[in-house]
């Protein structure tokens, strides 16, 4: 039984107890989330409010287009069952299946962009804290639609939902910040052209995804492209600067240049 996971470990990039702490650092975010998934439960007339001065603002700036988008593809019902699908299904899936990817193939890379995540997930939890938000599809006066309620026939905010999300949590949109922080890293690392255009498409994506199902408001997006650069930074200035050794991050290096005497 020992030999395939001495095998494993052998093929691990640092072992097994690296690979154990990783896990065990994204799991403590995890209880956090939960921490504060349950402070913010009874706060729903504020998140309501913080709601109305969201849409208040964008209607001030001339903004407010996320009801008018959704309406205009609510009868186009294949782009409305794709969002869906993107949004039940690539936000956790393509970040665990990036991490993973970086973990085991660009390792010297792994650590700054998991402090980048765990620097964007404390930001925000402040953010869930102090701004609980209600989302678009939320909202009563029937201006949106809960598209994804209308796929699975169940509201996303019952209670088995409540047990695992925050249904106030739209100030950031960390769809919004974890895409960018994947986004930016694959184009930092990825060589092909045409890979690294497609991963900058990907937050926008997310974006279009995020607003057509009511999930979130473009505010949102911004506060959690806002997060995706703070942590960027804060893992480049403050954190990698403590173990440059360890934490600082290392782009994939440019192509060696063909000497013009050889392609002669």
């Amino acid at each position: 039984m020992a030999r395939p996971f001495t095998y494993i470990g052998s093929r691990l990039p640092r072992g097994w107890w690296d690979l154990l702490l990783q896990f065990g650092l994204f799991f403590v975010a995890y209880q956090c989330y939960g921490l504060v998934r349950g402070l913010v439960a009874g706060k729903s007339d504020l998140a309501f409010a913080n709601a109305d001065r969201i849409v208040d603002f964008e209607r001030s700036i001339g903004a407010f287009f996320e009801p008018s988008l959704q309406s205009s593809l609510l009868d186009h019902s294949w782009v409305i069952d794709i969002a869906n699908w993107l949004y039940l299904n690539s936000h956790f899936t393509i970040t665990i299946s990036f991490l993973a990817w970086l973990y085991l193939f660009h390792n010297s890379n792994f650590y700054f962009v998991r402090n980048m995540f765990m620097v964007a997930m404390l930001l925000a939890l402040i953010g869930y804290f102090l701004i609980p938000t209600a989302p678009p599809r939320l909202l009563p006066g029937g201006m949106f639609t809960d598209t994804i309620a209308n796929l699975t026939g169940t509201a996303q905010d019952t209670k088995t939902a409540d047990l695992l999300l925050n249904k106030y949590a739209a100030v950031p949109s960390m769809h919004i910040g974890f895409s960018s922080m994947i986004a930016g890293t694959a184009f930092s690392i990825v060589k092909n052209p045409v890979g690294r255009f497609l991963w900058l498409l990907y937050p926008v994506v997310v974006f279009f995804v995020i607003v057509v199902t009511a999930n979130h408001y473009w505010v949102d997006a911004a506060a959690g492209a806002l997060v995706a650069l703070s942590s960027a930074l804060i893992a480049h200035r403050v954190l990698a600067p403590m173990r440059p050794a360890q934490w600082a991050f290392r782009p994939a290096p440019a192509p060696a240049e063909v000497p013009a005497e050889a392609t002669a």
